[in-house]
């Protein structure tokens, strides 16, 4: 009876040795801040956010909403259209802080796109070479001969040290934060173009492409130097540029669009870059 006593003991302490502690409090939300441009913001896609500045032109459909949405992270949206990377420290409008003051140790997650706006170097090329190609009717590459490689330059030398600068700059604010930088999706095909949609020569169409690509790559080294995930679009978004239909377009054209803001992403843009984002850090 003794021995068959020790065996019985013997075997329940071997029983409440393998039971599984309680288990732990489930982790809270992912804090999610979204910084950024006009691109992350959705500028032009209804409905605006009612809790953003007017002038920001923010919208509950831009990719960081979604992003928020399907993962049920805790979202701070500071995205603000306009915004070049000094915007990220100093404030951008009165009431509009800079918006690295949403980041904090706690920070878990950071996505943005920017630098299209420094210098004005992209949207300037755009609205100069849009005017070069209606003086024009179309024909030739009256921007490319005007500006040669200008634009290529300015994005090279000084928007590509912001950048390094800006990223230096979230991943101290927010040192545990995963971050990640998108690049910016096709506006223009390779060649050829629309003219009655987006008043581009045909012969500047492959320059402005060549610019968009120059400005991409400043973006993707300016991540691999300073250790943030750079989400490319270059691929996912080719055959969705602003001369393609409705509903095949990522990204709205000058004319015949369906956006107020033109030469920005539709809501289908926004969704795409926003599964792109969660394709590339593994999210929900």
């Amino acid at each position: 009876m003794r021995r068959l006593l020790t065996v019985l003991l013997a075997a329940l302490a071997g029983v409440l040795l393998v039971v599984p502690p309680a288990s732990a409090a489930p982790p809270g939300p992912l804090r999610y801040v979204a910084l950024g441009d006009s691109y992350s913001a959705a500028s032009g896609v209804l409905p605006p956010d009612p809790t953003a500045a007017p002038q920001c032109l923010r919208s509950t459909r831009n990719y960081p909403h979604l992003i928020a949405q399907a993962t049920g992270a805790q979202l701070t949206d500071v995205t603000c259209g306009g915004a070049d990377t000094s915007d990220l420290t100093t404030a951008q409008h009165p009431g509009v802080p800079p918006q690295l003051q949403a980041l904090s140790p706690d920070t878990q997650l950071v996505t943005m796109t920017i630098g299209g706006n420094d210098s004005g170097v992209f949207i300037e090329s755009i609205l100069r070479c849009g005017t070069a190609g209606l003086l024009t009717l179309g024909r030739g590459s009256p921007c490319r001969d005007t500006y040669g490689t200008s634009f290529e330059d300015t994005v090279r030398t000084t928007t590509y040290p912001a950048l390094v600068q800006a990223l230096s700059a979230v991943r101290e604010a927010a040192p545990r934060a995963r971050v990640a930088i998108l690049g910016y999706p096709a506006i223009l095909p390779p060649t050829g173009g629309c003219f009655d949609r987006m008043p581009i020569a045909e012969g500047d169409v492959p320059y402005l492409h060549s610019l968009q690509t120059t400005l991409d790559d400043a973006v993707r080294r300016a991540a691999a130097a300073t250790g943030v995930t750079y989400v490319d679009l270059s691929r996912a978004s080719a055959g969705h540029d602003a001369c393609q239909p409705i509903g095949v377009r990522w990204v709205e054209p000058v004319l015949q669009g369906t956006n107020a803001v033109v030469v920005h992403p539709n809501a289908l843009g926004e969704a795409e870059m926003a599964a792109r984002v969660m394709s590339v850090l593994r999210l929900g």
